[in-house]
């Protein structure tokens, strides 16, 4: 039978203590759950692969380009598909705007602001902003042009809207059809060569043309060589943005091929923006000349009886 002093609590010392009194004793830690564990710190990663990762858009740009499909998994024809390219706030918008137009070098723009979320809703609603903003400034330009002349006639060209339309949306949409095909070709035959989806080549696009925008606007002022500068800083700034985002997806490839793929890409972007300021703008318009007198057969009979 158990005696008084069996039965009374006994306090135990440190644990080291108590193994260095008794090694072969077993001693049990009840951690704290409020104690933060202490683990070793994970190597840092080197410089030079953070600076790959950051420009191929590598790393977990997996992961999240696998979260996309999962979130877009509803079938195509229905309605939350297309919902999902339409998910995107005003923050992002606007700080997709900012990167567009301010490119970093060796900084990726898909990889910085796209490739967590591409959207639709800003490239839909930057071309057709730039759409009125282009056919509404040539109209404006056109009169400021010839006002003053006693012969010029104000006539409003609303075709001019269809077809800066069809123009935008056409280069939108087919250059980056266009260029996701041949990057998927490419792709195929060069097996480390960074793969851009067609919705993020997409983004990337209507994003570059917001520079457009402004510039536009600008070009009503009646002197070329404002507009061609004018033109000339905004080229340099999408472009700048096309080249910097496309070139890591083919500088694996071979070196011509590669340099060949930028050089035409900037080339149809300059191509772009050239042809509406010469269209839109330079083009000689016909609207201020007065319209022709006809002369009937009994006007030319009594005019020569009068004679």
């Amino acid at each position: 039978m158990a005696t008084v002093d069996d039965l009374q609590f006994e306090e135990f010392g440190d644990a080291t203590t108590s193994l260095v009194a008794t090694p072969d004793a077993t001693t049990i830690r009840i951690e704290d759950p409020d104690e933060t564990p202490k683990h070793p710190p994970a190597p840092p990663r080197s410089s030079r692969r953070e600076e790959d990762d950051e420009l191929l858009g590598n790393d977990d740009s997996d992961k999240t380009e696998l979260l996309a499909g999962q979130k877009k998994s509803s079938p195509f024809w229905t309605f939350e598909y297309y919902q999902t390219f339409f998910d995107v706030d005003t923050y992002q918008v606007f700080d997709r705007i900012k990167g567009s137009l301010l490119p970093i070098p060796g900084k990726n723009f898909v990889r910085l602001y796209i490739r967590s979320n591409p959207d639709l809703y800003g490239p839909f609603w930057i071309c057709a902003t730039l759409v009125f903003a282009i056919a509404i400034s040539g109209n404006l330009s056109n009169f400021l042009i010839h006002l003053g002349e006693k012969t010029y006639h104000y006539v409003p060209e609303f075709r001019k809207v269809s077809i800066a339309a069809t123009i935008i949306y056409s280069y939108a949409w087919l250059v980056p059809l266009a260029l996701w095909g041949f990057l998927m070709w490419r792709n195929s035959k060069v097996m480390n060569i960074v793969s851009y989806s067609f919705l993020e080549i997409v983004c990337v696009y209507g994003y570059s043309l917001f520079i457009y925008i402004p510039t536009a606007i600008l070009w009503i002022i009646p002197q070329k060589a404002v507009r061609w500068i004018l033109v000339t800083v905004a080229l340099g700034i999408s472009g700048s943005v096309l080249a910097m985002t496309f070139w890591p997806a083919v500088r694996e490839d071979n070196r011509r091929i590669a340099l060949a793929t930028i050089v035409t890409i900037v080339l149809l972007h300059m191509l772009l923006s050239v042809g509406c300021l010469a269209y839109f703008f330079d083009a000689p318009e016909m609207d201020h000349l007065p319209a022709a007198t006809v002369v009937t057969p009994n006007q030319t009979v009594a005019a020569a009886k009068s004679s």
